[in-house]
């Protein structure tokens, strides 16, 4: 039972999640900036082809 209550506490003492969960927050912004990024870039090149086949025809 010693040992039940000894890794209890550990557990609650550990910063272990915290971190993991701190790391997940940070890699979702990481994504969500690269993807509105990925999106701007494509929005803007389809602009810049549409016009350059306007002007083309």
């Amino acid at each position: 039972m010693n040992k039940l209550m000894n890794s209890v506490k550990q557990f609650l003492v550990s910063e272990d999640g915290p971190t993991a969960v701190e790391y997940a927050i940070m890699l979702s912004l990481i994504v969500l900036v690269c993807i509105s990024a990925v999106t701007s870039i494509g929005v803007t090149t389809a602009a810049k082809f549409t016009a350059a086949n306007a002007a083309l025809q």
